[in-house]
């Protein structure tokens, strides 16, 4: 015969032969049972293959141990990798994470935070679009919510801001490029999605005002999130028209410096720091991918793991009721030195 779904928890308790408050009280903490009854207990989820629903459970909670992960573009690999470290210190932490991409969309990451509320978060890590964003939705979301803004600086914003020092970015690679060989131009989009690039060039300016040398900006068409494509396309007008004075280019971001690098591939320029290379090439932000491109690629490493686990524990601090005084923590990068420049 047949055996009847298990549908509930009403259900289960009442086939297992255990109070419905204690069943609850296993599925909340298993070891707040007796180990007889955790015992019993496991047995019956084995005979009836029964699992809570553990969203429903959560509705009922006054705080809930779901959190909210939000990315502006999941498929931009460094938002996948820091997103990737998020979870897992979520998951290990004992929170149940929900990840969401704005897919660039700044109606979708309003549509995203609206059905956040639905999930009654603990709280939410959040990497907003930037400048593109709806500031007074977000403000109104983290006066709700306790929520932590990571990567993209948005100022005056939920309990914390946690990221990285773009200044510090610029003087230490500027200060190596220029070192090492001719002063570098800066590569970047005319329109950035990220508002990150914005700090990084004013870094760069810094750099070189502070080296006694004059910025040289080099700044191309394309908006979205197809860097790779547009650091190739526009790489290539750009040194077709000759418009980079020195043999140095430095990349607002990795993403573009790996597009810029197949320009370079195209138009037969052997990128790299011997004496038979024609051109350097650097990066910021230490892409998972930058040490596989040819010749790999010099660059800034964010500190990625010191940015989630500081947000992650700003977090739980607060979901803990740790007093909530708000902070800006911005890491410094590390020079990574490869065959580019």
């Amino acid at each position: 015969m047949k055996q009847t779904k298990i549908r509930n928890m009403e259900e289960f308790a009442a086939v297992s032969g255990i109070s419905r408050p204690t069943v609850s009280k296993y599925f909340h903490d298993p070891d707040s049972v007796r180990a007889s009854t955790r015992e019993r207990i496991e047995r019956a989820l084995e005979r009836y293959d029964y699992r809570p629903n553990i969203f429903a459970m959560n509705q009922n909670r006054k705080l809930t141990k779901n959190v909210g992960i939000v990315v502006p573009y999941l498929a931009d690999p460094f938002f996948a990798e820091i997103a990737r470290s998020i979870e897992q210190r979520c998951i290990l932490a004992g929170y149940r994470p929900s990840l969401f991409s704005a897919h660039g969309q700044p109606s979708l990451e309003n549509d995203i935070l609206d059905g956040l509320r639905s999930l009654k978060p603990a709280g939410v890590l959040f990497a907003p679009l930037g400048r593109a964003s709806d500031r007074a939705v977000i403000e109104k979301f983290c006066r709700d919510v306790p929520t932590v803004i990571f990567d993209s600086l948005l100022p005056d914003v939920g309990l914390a801001l946690v990221g990285s020092d773009s200044a510090q970015f610029a003087r230490l690679i500027v200060d190596y490029l220029s070192r090492t060989g001719e002063p570098p131009c800066f590569f970047e989009m005319k329109t950035p999605v990220n508002p990150n690039a914005y700090r990084r060039r004013q870094g760069y300016i810094d750099a070189m005002a502070r080296l006694g040398e004059e910025p040289r900006i080099v700044q191309v068409a394309g908006e979205g999130w197809e860097f790779e494509e547009i650091g190739r396309r526009e790489g290539i007008r750009a040194l077709d028209e000759g418009r980079f004075a020195t043999n140095t280019v430095l990349c607002s971001n990795d993403r573009l410096a790996i597009g810029f690098l197949a320009g370079c591939y195209e138009r037969k320029l052997r990128v790299g720091h011997g004496p038979e290379c024609q051109i350097r090439v650097a990066g910021q932000d230490d892409h998972p991918f930058s040490r596989f491109t040819c010749p790999p690629l010099t660059t800034i490493a964010q500190d990625y793991d010191a940015i989630s686990s500081r947000a992650v524990d700003i977090l739980f601090r607060a979901i803990e009721g740790a007093e909530r005084t708000r902070e800006t923590l911005l890491f410094e990068g590390r020079l990574v030195m490869r065959d580019s420049a």
